[in-house]
């Protein structure tokens, strides 16, 4: 079923909640620039295994409210708190992919890891989404900032070019079409905000502070998020596991997905 939850005055987050008689939670955030309905084979999956699927269309995308302002980390990472402490939820998992992991990571930091048990990160936004002078890891400033021009100018192109990098494996022109609309569901300005909030925020100082089991599943030939940050995380984060999908891109929650589904399980029970 789905609801909405007030994080702020005039800010109103939209919720999938399947199962909610389980006693198992998983707390699913998407990733840049899609919404929740990203996890589709998560959500006809799981559930039938005995777990509560909670999806969250992140602030400016989805169904959720699209406001002119915050979209940082931090913002986003309050707003998972308040949905958290709404519905009541305790010892959950967490699971974040791409910038979604990035919020998750945020949260665990932010909020100690208030009422969460475990965390997963899927092809993660982490430790820091592009290079830096002393991070010679992930994307080019310069392409994030193309990014940002081409989704002021011809987001609908942008999107397109940006979902033919997104997956490894052939995908049909139905699913291309399909995850393509996901994208353009998002708000152009948040869109553009959140690739600044990308671009910009460093979560190092965020990754050892993290103190739950965390599962670390990234696709050995993501070309948004290199497999190399999944390599970092699993250093910097002290109980971690990190778990190789070799035929995946960025998208190994569908490319992949009865082995994505498999270890979430195995790593819950």
């Amino acid at each position: 079923m789905g609801y909405y939850v007030k994080v702020e005055k005039g800010v109103n987050i939209y919720i999938e909640d399947v199962n909610p008689s389980a006693n198992k939670t998983i707390l699913f955030i998407h990733g840049w620039p899609a919404n929740h309905q990203m996890f589709e084979y998560q959500f006809n999956q799981l559930p039938v295994l005995g777990y509560r699927c909670i999806g969250v269309d992140l602030r400016g995308f989805g169904k959720s409210s699209n406001p002119w302002s915050s979209y940082s980390y931090d913002r986003m990472a309050d707003d998972i708190r308040v949905i958290i402490d709404t519905l009541q939820l305790e010892s959950i998992t967490l699971v974040g992919h791409s910038m979604g992991g990035a919020v998750a990571i945020r949260y665990m930091s932010r909020y100690k890891g208030h009422q969460v048990n475990k965390l997963t990160l899927t092809g993660a936004a982490a430790p820091v989404f592009t290079m830096q002078p002393d991070f010679p890891y992930g994307t080019s400033v310069e392409v994030v900032n193309e990014l940002l021009n081409k989704t002021n100018s011809d987001r609908p192109r942008m999107v397109q070019d940006f979902s033919d990098i997104f997956f490894k494996s052939y995908l049909s022109e139905s699913f291309q079409h399909w995850f393509q609309s996901l994208c353009l569901t998002a708000s152009g300005h948040a869109t553009a905000k959140c690739l600044e909030t990308l671009r910009d925020e460093d979560l190092r100082r965020d990754l050892p502070g993290i103190q739950v089991p965390t599962l670390i599943l990234h696709g050995k030939w993501d070309k948004i998020c290199p497999y190399v940050l999944g390599e970092l995380m699993h250093v910097y984060i002290k109980d971690s596991t990190l778990v190789s999908f070799e035929y995946s891109g960025h998208g190994l929650f569908y490319e992949e997905k009865e082995k994505f589904n498999e270890e979430i399980a195995k790593f819950i029970d």
